[in-house]
């Protein structure tokens, strides 16, 4: 044992790192400048600077094309210490989480930051320990709307149409209540699935539509908002269980502390994505029926959530915030 905590010290003084120093690995779906890679680069920057060193993050892992799924099963073995992934992959894995992904839950942005950051956010992040993951912190992403080759107005413009969808246990009972066929797909096969005719829509918000270059194969982004679930940032709990008390402060800290960041980032990059899209010629379809929308997708609620606390939970959602 004497030996390899000599080993260590040595490795780190020839790297140029305190004694005890670690280095960690993220991942994410999206490229470097992506709000939510710049965030998880500026908890880096905090946990460096608080950690005096010791914490590092040396690789964020942009433009990660493994499947989100895959990069659950990374962190829950602990070959990946921490990814920003879409909340509604762990639907299966943590039912609580369903809650946040369910339709037209939430009234506005402000909403949502407002249960994101309270009692419920909180809550929800406890829950997914059980599953292997330790939660940081929510980045929120704004409304997903349905863009492709064809214009959406109401749900039955939806009707026999191939729709791609994340991998999560409430898409496609919600594709499927609007009459279209789902298709699960990695978000990175999606523009040259639409190209090839394999699926005709998918859906998402400004920044991932040209982020993910789905905007060169499609030609509408129809302004449906159907559903505001935002990402979550994990740790992998079996590197937690590594860490010092001390350690664990300051990696939550970071992360708490990189949400206001996010938003910021967010919120420019989302109007920019939109000036990007409309110039590349995407037609905006903003004349929705949300009220035939509504009748069809929040019926769902109740189908898609079962057990008395997660119904509470809805309705607390439901009751919260300002109005």
């Amino acid at each position: 044992m004497r030996v390899f905590k000599l080993a260590v010290v040595l490795a780190s003084l020839m790297l140029g790192l305190p004694a005890g120093a670690r280095d960690f690995t993220s991942s994410d779906v999206f490229p470097a400048d992506y709000p939510t890679v710049r965030a998880v680069a500026y908890m880096a920057d905090l946990m460096r600077e608080r950690s005096d060193g010791r914490l590092n993050l040396s690789n964020l892992g942009a433009d990660d094309h493994t499947t989100e799924s895959y990069t659950l099963g990374q962190l829950r073995n602990g070959t990946l210490d921490m990814a920003r992934v879409s909340l509604a992959v762990l639907n299966s894995a943590a039912p609580t989480t369903v809650v946040l992904t369910l339709p037209y839950l939430f009234r506005s942005t402000e909403h949502e930051r407002q249960v994101l950051d309270g009692p419920i956010g909180q809550e929800i992040l406890a829950s997914l320990e059980p599953a292997g993951f330790i939660g940081l912190c929510f980045y929120d992403v704004g409304p997903r709307s349905t863009y492709g080759t064809k214009p959406v107005r109401k749900p039955a413009d939806l009707r026999g149409l191939k729709y791609r969808i994340q991998q999560s246990s409430n898409w496609a009972p919600m594709v499927r209540a609007m009459g279209a066929q789902p298709v699960v797909m990695p978000l990175f096969r999606g523009q040259a699935s639409m190209r090839a005719g394999v699926v005709d829509l998918a859906d998402g918000n400004w920044s991932s539509f040209v982020a993910s270059q789905h905007h060169r194969a499609a030609t509408a982004f129809s302004l449906t908002q159907h559903v505001r679930s935002p990402g979550v940032l994990l740790f992998s709990r079996h590197v937690w269980e590594t860490l010092s008390s001390s350690e664990k402060a300051i990696i939550r800290d970071a992360a708490r502390d990189s949400v206001a960041f996010h938003r910021r980032l967010w919120d420019d990059h989302e109007a920019a994505a939109r000036r990007v899209a409309e110039a590349a010629g995407i037609q905006v379809i903003s004349d929705i029926d949300y009220a035939g929308f509504a009748s069809v997708l929040t019926p769902l609620h109740d189908t898609l959530v079962s057990g008395a606390r997660l119904k509470s939970m809805i309705e607390r959602i439901k009751a919260s915030g300002t109005r």
